[in-house]
């Protein structure tokens, strides 16, 4: 999935397991939304090295 679904999953299952009190899904919440932080500075650092990189004539 993409950055930002990833994170919103993430934070939904946070949500729903500080409510219900599973510290299972609070955890794989956790875990979706720090691999979409993940996803997001690979896609910086994709861009960052394309930006630099000579383009071939």
């Amino acid at each position: 999935m993409g950055e930002y679904t990833d994170k919103t999953k993430g934070k939904v299952k946070q949500a729903v397991g500080e409510a219900t009190d599973d510290d299972q899904l609070k955890g794989d919440g956790i875990v979706d939304e720090v691999k979409g932080h993940i996803k997001g500075a690979a896609n910086e650092i994709k861009s960052a090295v394309k930006r630099v990189t000579p383009k071939k004539p």
